[in-house]
């Protein structure tokens, strides 16, 4: 049935909706986030609703609500909820600041800039969001920035590497959950195949930011107490990811945890611990909406032919399976450079980069880890991005003054392009989709 769909350019309206609606409201109000996501989707889903004559408007909401319901966005929202949930509890017993000053007080001071970077990598693979990481850091970088002379501009775009690092590999990252769950694959196989092209960029990135500072030295002030038992939870949580089990079990397993240790150190008490719980789940609620209406949204696109239209023009200048991968890879990019969101931009593009992926035998841990890779990187260097922002704010300097040392997400993308050429890894040939 899906074959038979002719593709419909028009269709994709309400896609060109949605994205004019972030940039028009950016230039009207210099700010990239005046605009809620969820109300760009609702309005771009409405568009989709009003579109085709053809079918009854019951019809059409029939279509969108198959389309929100799908397996996948439902386990995506749940997985969601319980990051949310598993992120905020892990927090409140102190294991953000146990992890930074763990790292503080074992580095030498010469290599403070590099720890930066390794330290972040750190804590964004283990708390699953970039924004988290640069929250916590972004302080003690300025204040390294401050002792040692070297640029704030170089400290924080180690902060952002950092937080980058984890936010496409980490086993609770929307990102990955997303990635994951579009393309249909295990978690634990997209990390390895993701590990093991960005490892090179994030060991180059740290030779780098050595040979950059070497001779600067700085003590960052103050107590840098930590307990080893807050940081169990992350521990817990990465190693029985990694091994393969259900992602479900390890998050609602990983908030037990982190439950019991906090209630342990008094950090909360049982009352305190439901509120923790449900202020987490609180937080992807926003997250868990969009992803709702953006699936009904595609569904009905998918239906009066727009993913059949794109897909018609990608795979008429597409030869091979290396050529869909670096399709996949400029949709991910694209669609990050117009919504400014790593995680939006791979909901948007998954189910189009699965389409491609089948046609043409890409392994679906390829094209899970290409979206990943790519939005993370255009993301890390976007001036408009939340990430860069953010870290700009804090230093009270230009979002554009990060650019020249944005080392990771550069080389994550020069990681990524290689792995394309190279085929790498190498997996069994698939048959392509007839």
């Amino acid at each position: 049935m899906e074959n038979q769909i002719k593709g419909n350019g028009m269709a994709l309206l309400p896609l060109v909706v949605f994205i004019l609606l972030f940039i028009g409201t950016a230039i009207v109000t210099n700010d990239f986030y005046s605009m809620p996501v969820i109300l760009a989707s609702l309005i771009a889903a409405g568009v989709a609703l009003s579109m085709n004559r053809k079918e009854s408007f019951m019809k059409k909401v029939e279509i969108f609500c198959k389309g929100a319901g799908n397996s996948n966005i439902i386990l995506m929202i749940l997985v969601f909820l319980l990051a949310g949930a598993f992120a905020a509890t892990a927090e409140k017993i102190g294991a953000v600041d146990s992890i930074v000053n763990l790292g503080i007080s074992i580095l030498p001071p010469n290599l403070l800039i590099v720890g930066l970077f390794l330290i972040g990598c750190f804590i964004s693979i283990s708390m699953g969001t970039s924004m988290g990481t640069i929250v916590a850091l972004a302080p003690i970088g300025i204040g390294i920035a401050e002792q040692t002379g070297v640029a704030p501009a170089l400290a924080l775009s180690a902060v952002i590497g950092g937080a980058m690092f984890g936010d496409n590999l980490s086993m609770i990252s929307d990102t990955t959950i997303a990635a994951v769950r579009t393309q249909n694959t295990q978690m634990k196989d997209k990390f390895k195949v993701n590990f093991f092209i960005v490892l090179p960029a994030a060991i180059v990135t740290a030779v780098i930011y050595g040979i950059w500072t070497m001779g600067e030295q700085a003590v960052v002030s103050g107590e840098h107490a930590f307990e080893f038992i807050t940081i169990l939870p992350y521990l817990g949580v990465l190693v029985a990811a990694i091994a393969g089990v259900n992602v479900l079990v390890v998050l609602v397993s990983g908030v037990f945890f982190a439950g019991i240790v906090g209630l342990y150190n008094s950090s909360f008490g049982m009352s305190g611990l439901v509120s923790t719980v449900t202020e987490g789940i609180r937080g992807m609620e926003d997250l868990a909406m969009i992803a709702l209406v953006i699936g009904g949204m595609i569904e009905v696109i998918k239906h009066n032919g727009g993913i059949q239209f794109v897909l018609d023009r990608i795979l008429s200048r597409v030869k091979s399976r290396r050529g869909a991968e670096f399709g996949i890879a400029g949709l991910a990019s694209v669609l990050d450079l117009s919504t400014a969101n790593n995680t939006i931009s791979i909901i948007m593009g998954g189910p189009l980069a699965k389409n491609i992926s089948e046609e043409y035998g890409v392994d679906p841990r390829k094209s899970a880890s290409i979206l990943d890779i790519f939005s993370g990187s255009v993301q890390g260097m976007l001036p408009y991005g939340a990430q860069v922002l953010a870290a700009a704010g804090l230093a009270s300097i230009s979002p554009l003054a990060l650019l020249p040392y944005s080392i990771y997400p550069i080389l994550i993308a020069v990681a990524g392009i290689v792995a394309i050429m190279i085929n790498y890894p190498s997996f069994e040939r698939k048959e392509a989709k007839n």
